[in-house]
């Protein structure tokens, strides 16, 4: 019974590492989120822009603090902020492409 355990707790270990690691996110690459986000700036991109439906003037968001962006991005994916738009964007993403795509917004002007 004690071998079992241990086992058990070294597998449950040994999963968590590996979880771990594949959550990791390297370095935010700013020439990556520029081609990670050609499709956010058909919108973010364009001055005085508004969305049809629902109808909401599309805020550019060059030059925006990289841990706003991040945040805000994580939050669409996880259903956090509402804009079905958004979500449906952001649900695609993984962690490097968020980094990528906030590096990339943050380093405009």
């Amino acid at each position: 019974m004690k071998k079992s355990i241990k086992t058990l707790t070294i597998r449950l270990f040994m999963t968590s590492l590996l979880a771990l690691a594949a959550t990791a996110v390297s370095a935010a690459d700013s020439e990556a989120g520029k081609i990670k986000a050609i499709t956010c700036t058909g919108c973010h991109g364009i001055a005085n822009y508004n969305n049809v439906y629902p109808v909401y003037k599309v805020p550019k968001i060059g030059g925006q603090n990289e841990k706003y962006l991040i945040s805000a991005l994580q939050a669409y994916k996880n259903g956090d902020r509402n804009h079905l738009t958004m979500q449906a964007h952001a649900a695609s993403l993984n962690q490097q492409d968020i980094a990528d795509i906030a590096a990339w917004f943050a380093s405009l002007k």
